[in-house]
Formats: structure tokens, C-alpha cells, sequence
């Protein structure tokens, strides 16, 4: 590939960590606000209503929608290195609230200390178990995506993207709600409706974003002169 054309193409993998950074980032920091989506109407799950979900659950999609992305132009390599970069940004957001928590407001702080803790004091528990979560996910995804890629040649796109999503965000899924019934967070009395509920929301979600995944794809074989199943070197 010549230089301008790496170049180019490094800097939209920087550009597409960010979006990813930002996703898990802000998916962190707004979990604690759930909402109900009723496009079934009023269905309940081991007693808890269909897609009662968290707010947190809204951009944590785009993450794997990234990885499969890089993962299919870029290679496996530079998605494990946007998946450390994503745990690190989350810790060091955490460790920036840590402290604010500790700061007190001055008297006239539009935000004061106790509003400021009862809506961020939960969020090192609640990233602690999104953060386990998501490493078991995403390299589990990432693992699955290449598996396929390599038995199907590069072909069959559609199932690679799937069968990886399916298995990580069951365990993402499984994980965190898990996690966070163990320390508290959530009612035990919730678990199977939430997992049950943010899983199928999420297949949902997956299966949605595989057209927008090949048309990436597409534009990125097109623009890059790609074959199929090949992937750009930025070493």
C-alpha cells in the first residue's frame, strides 16, 4: 500500500477507536438509568417486563459493531488493541469520578455533593462489573470473528459477524447482570428478566447492524482496493 493511502487509512482506524472509546466510556457512566421499550407490548420474562433496560445498553452495541469492523479490515491484533485501550480509558474515567466524589461542592454549585454521589457513587462498582464483562466479550468476539474468517476464506461475512455477537453478548450480558445483583446494584429478583431482556435486545440490535457492517466493508474494500479477506497492515 502507498504511504498516502496507509496513512489514510491509520487515521480512520484512529478515528473509529475513538468512537469505541466513547461508547464504553459514556456506556459506563449513564447505566444506572433504565428504561422500558415495549414494541411487544406489556411481556413479562421471569416476572420481569420485556426489555426493561439500561440506558447503558443504548451505544454498548456500537462497540462490537467497531471491533467486527476493524477486526474484518484491519486484523485481529488491532482489535485487541482497541478493546485495551477502551479498559484503560474506563479505569482512568473512573478514577477521575473517584476523586471528584471526594472534592465538596462549594454552596453554590449548581450540582452538590449529594446529588453529585447518588448519581456517580455507584458507577466503580457498576464499571467494575461492565469492565469484566466486556473483556470476556469482547476478546471472546473477537476470537469468534477470526475462527470464522479463517474456515470461510474471507466469505460468508453475514455469519462471522453474527455467531461472534450472539456468543459475546450473551456473556457480556450474563456477566454484568450477574456482577452487579453480587454486589448489590440490582435485586437478585431481576436477574433472569435482564438477562434475558438486554440479550434479545441486543441480538436484535446485531442483526440490524450487519447491513451497515457490509456497506463499511464495502466502502473500505472499495476505497482501500481490498480483496476479499484481506486486511490492511499498519505496521
Amino acid at each position: 500500500m502507498v504511504p498516502k493511502r496507509k496513512k489514510e487509512a491509520f487515521h480512520i482506524y484512529l478515528y473509529l477507536g475513538a468512537l469505541f472509546i466513547t461508547s464504553l466510556v459514556v456506556s459506563n457512566l449513564i447505566f444506572q438509568k433504565f428504561f422500558f421499550w415495549k414494541p411487544f407490548g406489556d411481556v413479562t420474562v421471569f416476572g420481569a417486563p420485556l426489555f426493561e433496560l439500561s440506558v447503558g445498553i443504548l451505544p454498548y452495541p456500537i462497540t462490537f459493531l467497531i471491533t467486527d469492523l476493524i477486526s474484518e479490515i484491519y486484523g485481529q491484533k488491532k482489535a485487541n488493541q482497541v478493546v485495551t485501550a477502551g479498559i484503560f480509558a474506563s479505569v482512568f474515567s473512573m478514577g477521575i469520578i473517584f476523586v471528584a466524589n471526594y472534592v465538596p461542592a462549594i454552596e453554590s454549585s449548581p450540582v452538590n455533593d449529594a446529588t453529585f454521589i447518588e448519581v456517580f457513587g455507584l458507577s466503580p462498582l457498576g464499571v467494575l462489573a461492565s469492565m469484566l464483562a466486556y473483556l470476556a466479550a469482547q476478546y471472546i468476539d473477537i476470537s469468534i470473528y477470526h475462527f470464522w474468517k479463517r474456515c470461510t476464506n474471507g466469505r460468508y461475512l453475514w455469519l462471522r459477524n453474527n455467531f461472534s455477537t450472539f456468543t459475546s453478548q450473551f456473556v457480556d450480558t450474563f456477566t454484568v447482570v450477574g456482577l452487579l445483583c453480587l454486589f448489590g446494584v440490582l435485586p437478585w429478583s431481576l436477574f433472569y428478566g435482564l438477562v434475558v431482556s438486554g440479550f434479545l435486545f441486543k441480538v436484535l440490535i446485531a442483526l440490524l447492524d450487519t447491513p451497515l457492517l457490509y456497506l463499511f466493508v464495502y466502502l473500505f474494500r472499495k476505497r482501500f482496493n481490498l480483496k476479499l479477506g484481506e486486511e490492511i497492515s499498519l505496521d
